[in-house]
């Protein structure tokens, strides 16, 4: 019987390690997710109970094999330790080829989210041959705005995503342009986000988180 594990790639940072998610990583991906410090500037802002947990961490592994290409967990080289996710981003019904990343609170504040990013979109270019690579924010979550300026993302638009959902998870379906005249008067139906374009290569520094 052939196996069918997956062989994701691995990516290399001078701190950090980006690779495929193992049974281990759960608790602490579970403990991070159910942190509202951490969801309120994700999807519909909820945090997310162990089974939804489990149940998008089987979408990412699923994510890899449908598109070749998605998240990774990110370790830290020095201590092993498991500190969030980072990767390339584009499920169905998605709106864009996104550069993703959340990190733990125990992983804030030290630069890591910027240098996995780095990664990420250099990954993005060299390896996956991507030109139009976005990464979808709030606009009150100032720390990844900043991650994504200092990859030389620029703000492309802001806009109001309308969302669909697939089981559990709701997705946006798709970013109006112009956020006041396509609005069309449905202030219910979703929040604001704001859309970084990334552009150029991206500068190497890395400090305050």
């Amino acid at each position: 019987m052939e196996s069918c594990v997956l062989q994701i790639p691995q990516l290399t940072t001078a701190r950090l390690l980006l690779r495929g998610f193992r049974p281990d990583d759960f608790e602490r991906y579970a403990e991070m997710m159910a942190d509202p410090k951490v969801s309120r500037h994700l999807m519909d802002g909820r945090p997310l109970t162990r089974v939804e947990a489990w149940r998008q961490l089987a979408m990412f592994a699923g994510h890899w094999v449908l598109r070749g290409y998605g998240l990774w967990a990110v370790e830290e080289r020095a201590t092993g330790e498991f500190l969030g996710r980072i990767g390339c981003l584009n499920p169905e019904g998605f709106p864009a080829f996104e550069i993703a990343y959340t990190l733990g609170p125990w992983a804030w504040g030290k630069g890591y989210a910027r240098e996995g990013a780095a990664a990420a979109l250099r990954y993005a270019r060299e390896t996956l041959g991507r030109t139009e690579i976005t990464s979808i924010i709030r606009p009150a979550n100032a720390a990844s705005i900043q991650v994504a300026t200092v990859a030389r993302c620029s703000r492309e638009r802001v806009g109001r995503i309308l969302r669909r959902t697939f089981g559990d998870l709701p997705l946006p379906e798709r970013i109006a342009s112009g956020a006041e005249e396509e609005d069309n008067g449905d202030r219910g139906s979703g929040p604001t986000w704001t859309g970084m374009e990334c552009a150029g290569k991206p500068r190497n520094r890395w400090e305050n988180r």
